[in-house]
């Protein structure tokens, strides 16, 4: 494995917003402040721009819309073979925690081996599980294994994918607008998907409907063999690199020693994981409201909204500079809306909490162009798996949290509480994330202060 770089090297948070534009002149933003943005940025529209992308974003778009489909079908064909609420439930589990399993054991894949094989292959290894899961009298057990082995591959595909958009994009204001286009596609896929998969499960099987999603992601995988261009591996598995684990498990802990890179990645894990305790907890809430079924599914839809109109309007009216000196104010208040909770919001009240909470998705932005400037080239793929793995863990490990501390407490209280031990614990990140800031720009030669 290649040496990572010294404390001399470029510091995490430095935004170089004309590297896409070197390497991508057809990127390169037209107009500047006169376009309604910020210096260096580009816009959504440059980003389409890109073929690649295009292909990239499609693929997951059919993708994301499988992957939600297959939750809901998969859940109502357990419960039809069980009647048991719980193991309905752990159909969504089996989604989430493997990918702490994956994204440690597995993440050198990510630069080991060509990326568009990596994504392709993770397309149809998918496939193939989600098609096992038809075959008549499959044991629960089995049909539960499948869905580990598919979350288990998830983030090895979500992190070979961010790394990629650095290869197509640039590493500039495209990566961050290509990735921002990335969450946009999958908060949009989860509200689609909910109401796609409750029609076709009116309308046929969960069975059928799980060939549909396997038929989607051959779709997917497609696309990518066919719309991207092939490169090389970003790391050569010769004698240097070692086993495929024990090279995983090296990445993952030179990740964890960097200083810079470790305090970044609990940015991006901290203020998310906090941030679902409140949205788990809307079904007993809305229960308490005397809601009906249709209430608690615009509850369950305001965060995803907020999100996405947060995302696009940052992502089109701010440039790179605006959108790092949000990023860690946003990120400390993201949880700050929970608060309201102690109030017993009515409807009207909770569902804007929600809205407001998801607007804190837009310090994303700015973390993504300070995490991939941190990371060396040829750990970029590990790193972004390592990031996406640990984001659905500890989102996974507070709902976990937040549901077993209601059953001792009021539902209102504890979304409150999480809100309020939220913006702490975020905001004790954040001061060491402007520590590091600070120190790389007092660091070597070559380096700059960020702004903040």
């Amino acid at each position: 494995m290649s040496t990572p770089p010294g404390p001399g090297t470029t510091g995490p948070l430095e935004s170089s917003p004309t590297a896409a534009h070197a390497s991508r002149p057809e990127l390169a933003p037209a107009g500047g402040e006169e376009s309604g943005r910020g210096p260096g940025s580009v816009g959504y529209r440059a980003v389409f721009a890109v073929g690649e992308f295009r292909a990239v974003f499609a693929a997951h778009l059919i993708s994301m819309l499988g992957e939600v489909v297959c939750g809901i079908a998969l859940s109502v064909l357990v419960y039809r073979l069980t009647d048991s609420p719980l193991l309905s439930a752990l159909t969504f589990a089996t989604a989430m925690l493997p990918y702490v399993i994956g994204g440690t054991l597995l993440s050198s894949v990510a630069d080991r081996l060509p990326p568009r094989r990596v994504l392709v292959v993770c397309d149809l290894v998918n496939a193939a599980c989600v098609a096992a899961m038809v075959i008549p009298g499959m044991p629960v057990a089995a049909l539960l294994a499948l869905r580990c082995v598919t979350a288990t591959v998830s983030p090895v595909f979500s992190g070979t994918r961010s790394a990629t958009l650095g290869d197509i994009l640039g590493e500039g204001d495209t990566f961050v607008l290509g990735r921002s286009v990335i969450r946009i596609t999958a908060q949009s896929a989860q509200l689609a998907g909910f109401a796609v998969g409750g029609l076709l499960l009116a309308a046929v099987s969960p069975r059928a409907v799980l060939v549909l999603t396997a038929a989607a992601l051959v779709c997917s995988a497609l696309i990518l063999r066919f719309g991207t261009r092939r490169r090389p591996a970003r790391l050569r598995a010769d004698g240097d690199g070692g086993a495929l684990l024990g090279d995983s498990l090296r990445g993952v802990r030179w990740l964890f020693a960097d200083r810079r890179i470790r305090w970044l990645l609990l940015l991006a894990w901290v203020p998310p994981m906090f941030v679902v305790m409140p949205e788990v907890l809307l079904t007993p809430y809305s229960d308490g409201l005397g809601l009906s079924p249709v209430g608690l599914g615009l509850l369950m839809c305001g965060m995803p909204v907020g999100a996405i109109v947060s995302e696009v309007l940052v992502g089109s009216l701010l440039g790179p500079r605006a959108r790092a000196r949000l990023t860690l104010p946003v990120g400390v208040a993201a949880s700050l809306p929970a608060l309201g909770y102690a109030a017993h919001p009515s409807f009207g009240w909770a569902l804007a909490l929600q809205v407001l909470t998801g607007f804190g998705i837009a310090y994303s932005l700015g973390l993504d162009q300070w995490f991939f400037a941190a990371v060396p080239e040829e750990l970029r793929g590990r790193a972004m798996t390592v990031l996406t793995a640990g984001l659905m863990t500890s989102q996974g490990l507070g709902m976990a949290v937040a549901g077993a501390v209601a059953e001792f407490a009021p539902v209102s209280t504890v979304a409150a509480v999480s809100g309020g031990v939220g913006a702490l614990c975020s905001a004790l990140v954040a001061l060491e994330v402007r520590r590091g800031a600070r120190g790389t720009g007092a660091g070597g030669a070559g380096t700059k202060r960020t702004e903040l």
